[in-house]
């Protein structure tokens, strides 16, 4: 995105869908359906004016399901990130004219697909796949251990401890303790982390991301039809997007993500930088993806993200709140994380989010990872007040 397209498009619309017990009633169609008409309901507007879609799978399949006929359509699928890329595709799409109303969303179920019997949504790797030439053959367990060699090369390279990366799950978990419908809510410490298993050395369970139900959706029109909405806009100040990797063997830097790029890229054309952020919505499928999107997006120098969280720096009353609707860590995770970001940014900027709230919040930044590291989206969102 360029600057001239800062604050011409606006979200104005959210919902996600999580629960404690981190199985959802609802499943498929029929969940991304309620998710839609959620959004569009807290942003004031109806199926009628939707006129562009987003999916990962298939966004004409869930068009023909809600019986519309968008004029534009994204099936972009980049894993985690790829709602970050839906919202930076959409603000270009109508600013420039191709369509006035989009929305994007998400659905998944594994816990409940797993406790019913139910086979998995994914789909099955074949035997064209490099990753099974090359790299699942030599004991590769995915996807823990494309992380547990990044956690291990940042370890080597700039002396980061178990201690600092179990830090950032416990600062996770705080947050995760004001909000009601957080799969976990118990505090822990940073011995607790370190005292649960390991699931890939060096990462312990703790390190690792839930495996929940969860769905999300969001909705986004012109700068100028989103002044009249329900909500106070959401104004996308700038976006962008790198990928530099499919299979974690081919990364070029274990300890840089193309995060480094995106980031850079969505800053300039937002006029901002990281000092001017309220509040950083960090996908956090593990302890090292946070670390890295820390350094890579500039709020710390590489190496020194150990450091800068070992105080509690990303958790409430911290410098810089992190992820407080308790992260993939703690909140909820069932896939494809990056749709949750935004919605809880989006909250933020409004003021909804009651006990976890942050003070004053004009800018937001919902960064996405996608894959093993591979694809990062950052999104700089602010209010009125930013433009």
């Amino acid at each position: 995105m360029t600057g001239d397209l800062r604050g011409r498009a606006a979200i104005v619309g959210v919902a996600d869908a999580a629960s404690p017990t981190g199985q959802l009633e609802r499943t498929g169609r029929d969940l991304e359906a309620a998710m839609v008409a959620e959004a569009l309901a807290d942003a004031g507007l109806t199926l009628d004016d939707v006129d562009g879609v987003c999916h990962t799978t298939s966004s004409m399949g869930l068009a023909e399901s809600l019986g519309i006929h968008p004029t534009f359509t994204d099936s972009t699928n980049t894993g985690g990130s790829s709602f970050e890329v839906h919202a930076e595709h959409a603000a270009a799409a109508i600013a420039g004219g191709l369509c006035e109303v989009v929305v994007s969303v998400y659905a998944s179920t594994p816990r409940s697909d797993r406790r019913l019997g139910r086979p998995p949504r994914r789909p099955a790797r074949g035997v064209d796949d490099p990753l099974v030439e090359w790299e699942l053959p030599y004991g590769l367990r995915l996807p823990m251990a494309p992380y547990a060699m990044a956690a291990t090369r940042h370890m080597a390279e700039f002396g980061t401890s178990p201690e600092q990366l179990a830090q950032i799950a416990v600062s996770t978990r705080a947050w995760a303790a004001m909000n009601p419908r957080a799969r976990y809510r118990e505090p822990i410490t940073v011995d607790d982390v370190l005292a649960s298993p390991f699931e890939c050395e060096p990462l312990h369970r703790l390190d690792c991301c839930l495996v929940t139900d969860g769905a999300g959706a969001f909705v986004m029109t012109s700068a100028e039809r989103a002044r009249a909405l329900a909500k106070p806009p959401v104004y996308v100040l700038g976006a962008a997007s790198c990928h530099d990797h499919a299979m974690i063997s081919q990364m070029p830097d274990l300890t840089t993500t193309p995060g480094v790029v995106s980031g850079r890229r969505a800053f300039a054309a937002a006029g901002l930088g990281p000092d001017d952020v309220d509040l950083l919505m960090g996908y956090d499928s593990f302890t090292i993806t946070a670390l890295l999107h820390l350094e890579d997006l500039g709020f710390c120098a590489k190496g020194e993200g150990g450091p800068f969280v070992a105080d509690g720096r990303t958790g409430p009353g911290g410098a810089l709140p992190m992820n407080t609707n308790g992260g993939g860590l703690s909140y909820t995770h069932p896939g494809m994380y990056g749709m949750f970001l935004i919605v809880e940014a989006v909250r933020q900027l409004r003021g909804e989010c009651g006990e976890r709230q942050v003070p004053d919040v004009d800018v937001a930044v919902a960064h996405g990872s996608g894959l093993v590291l591979s694809c990062m989206s950052t999104l700089v969102l602010g209010t009125g007040a930013t433009l």
